[in-house]
C-alpha cells in the first residue's frame, strides 16, 4: 500500500504541479487512493520532496536532486559494512575487494544506483572494478566510500 502510494504520489508530481499537501491529497483521493495529511507528510519526507519554484512565481513539489546522494549513501554504507573489505582507485576504475561470493551483488548494487559518473562494472568472486567516467569522478567516489566508512 505505502509504496503504491508513492508511486502515485511521484507520477501525480510529475504530471501537475503540485503547491500544497491538501492539493496532493486531494489528487490521490481522485486516483482512489485514500490517505490522511499526516501519511502524505511522511511520505513527502521519505520521498525527498522539496518545493521548488516555477515559471509562474509559485512553488510545486518536485523530487530533490540530493535524494540520489542520499540514497546512495545509505545504499552504500549497508553493502559495505557486510561485505566489501577494501577498495582502491587506479585512474578512472575503482577496485572493490569482497569477502568471496559478494562482488557480483556489491556491483549489481552499486550499478542500480543511477551514480552519474558510473559507466559500468565488473565483477568476479571477490572483486568488483567500477569504470567511472574520469580519475576525478573515481577519486572523489572512493573519497564518499572513505567518509561512509569512517
Amino acid at each position: 500500500m505505502k509504496g503504491k502510494r508513492q508511486q502515485e504520489i511521484l507520477r501525480i508530481i510529475e504530471e501537475r504541479d503540485i503547491e500544497t499537501q491538501d492539493q496532493l491529497l486531494a489528487e490521490l483521493r481522485e486516483r482512489g487512493v485514500q490517505s490522511t495529511q499526516a501519511t502524505i507528510s511522511r511520505d513527502i519526507k521519505e520521498l525527498h520532496l522539496i518545493k521548488e519554484l516555477t515559471g509562474y512565481g509559485t512553488y510545486r513539489y518536485a523530487v530533490s536532486e540530493r535524494k540520489v546522494s542520499l540514497n546512495l549513501a545509505g545504499r552504500l554504507r549497508t553493502i559495505f559494512k557486510e561485505g566489501v573489505t577494501s577498495f582502491d582507485v587506479a585512474q578512472n576504475i575503482v577496485v572493490l575487494k569482497t569477502m568471496p561470493g559478494l562482488a557480483s551483488a556489491a556491483a549489481a548494487a552499486i550499478d542500480g544506483m543511477e551514480i552519474e559518473d558510473l559507466v559500468g562494472s565488473l565483477a568476479g568472486d571477490d572483486t568488483a572494478i567500477l569504470i567511472m567516467r574520469t580519475n576525478e569522478a573515481a577519486v572523489e567516489f572512493c573519497d564518499e566510500i572513505h567518509k561512509m566508512l569512517k
